[in-house]
């Protein structure tokens, strides 16, 4: 069985019941998994310390999060990124975001002494922080801080990322690093937050040609993103020879989720998640830190999340949800839920010529970015 890392606490990280990172997606996510009779047996992980966020983070933004957290008024505040409409400030966010960093970075250090292989770290995902500022609903880049545990260890990290948003603050901490392969697959910058992720940022530096961007357009569907995916991530992983994956699994391209425009469905999602496994026992034997993400649509997030989850427990997937559960969660959440774990209905139509030419440009896309890196491979 895949260890998974998960802590009660990872629920105060909560902006409030307006904002759409919501804790509640991680609650019904987890009653799901007690209602299918599969809960996990989790790993309950200490808090990050100061000096393990202060491995990503500069100590001005730390002390700024730290004084916002005890509820001090700061006058530059937004400098910083936090009380904005994306990162309002709310009281013990310090800890709340620490309890988070301590998650992924507790099975990044069971990865590194070799403990486990795999791990699935049910929180966490923020790769919007940056160094000095929050973004994007990130305070603490967890991810960056476990990768910095696993190359401190000697390892060479691919991270993967398929959130629908580019996942900037990990590219651009680890730009300059030829010990980090960042590869995101997103939506364009040019339709979507945060406006970047392009094929011409490929690093500086030592970092040259390891920072991967596939910007993909509105409206790609199943087809064309694995296409895109298969033309990149393999042989990304070929040339650079990781010694372990950190996968940040976001859920928000699926075609219900109102932040993005991509048209995944739960289909390609199980594809996505057998594919990645398959590629760690490929070239990492094994090794790999799965972390959740962004996703904003509660129905469509959580049944995500559950097929990721079974999975990577070699589990059986359901047809249908527990009736139990989805009435209760309906009740709580004033709306429908599909009674099925895969999609029960289908992405909004678009007409073939369309499809043909999105599909065409990511295409494109891909090989453009496999010519350009191509200089710094070979």
């Amino acid at each position: 069985m895949v260890p998974v890392v998960y802590h009660p606490d990872y629920l105060s990280y909560n902006f409030g019941p307006a904002h759409p990172f919501s804790p509640l997606r991680l609650e019904m996510l987890w009653t799901l998994l007690e209602a299918l009779g599969y809960a996990p047996d989790p790993l309950r992980p200490p808090m990050a310390t100061r000096a393990d966020v202060l491995r990503v983070h500069t100590e001005a933004y730390v002390a700024h999060v730290e004084a916002t957290s005890r509820g001090e008024p700061l006058p530059d505040a937004e400098a910083f990124g936090l009380d904005t409409p994306d990162v309002p400030i709310f009281l013990g966010m310090d800890p709340a975001a620490r309890t988070l960093v301590g998650g992924t970075l507790h099975a990044a250090r069971l990865i590194a002494s070799g403990q486990a292989l795999s791990v699935l770290q049910l929180g966490g995902g923020f790769h919007h922080a940056h160094p000095s500022r929050a973004s994007g609903f990130c305070i603490y880049n967890d991810l960056s801080i476990a990768i910095r545990a696993l190359t401190d260890a000697g390892l060479r990290v691919a991270y993967i990322d398929i959130d629908v948003h580019h996942g900037d603050g990990v590219q651009a901490i680890h730009y300059d690093e030829d010990s980090v392969l960042t590869l995101s697959l997103h939506e364009s910058g040019h339709y979507l937050f945060p406006g970047t992720g392009f094929i011409d940022e490929i690093g500086e530096g030592r970092g040259q040609g390891f920072s991967l961007n596939v910007p993909l357009q509105p409206f790609t569907d199943d087809q064309s993103y694995l296409e895109t995916f298969e033309r990149v991530l393999p042989h990304a992983l070929v040339m650079f020879r990781p010694d372990v994956l950190v996968v940040q699994c976001g859920a928000d391209a699926h075609f219900q989720d109102p932040l993005g425009d991509l048209l995944l469905t739960t289909h390609a999602y199980e594809h996505i998640f057998r594919r990645l496994k398959a590629l760690a026992a490929e070239h990492t034997g094994g090794r790999a830190l799965f972390t959740l993400g962004g996703g904003y649509d509660f129905d469509a997030t959580v049944r995500v999340w559950t097929l990721l989850y079974l999975i990577l427990q070699d589990l059986p997937l359901p047809d249908r949800l527990p009736i139990d559960w989805r009435i209760d969660w309906e009740q709580r959440l004033g709306c429908s839920l599909t009674p099925t774990l895969h999609d029960a209905a289908l992405p909004l139509s678009v007409s073939s010529a369309r499809r043909q030419q999105i599909a065409q440009q990511n295409v494109q896309t891909a090989q453009r970015l496999m010519d350009r890196i191509s200089y710094y491979w070979y």
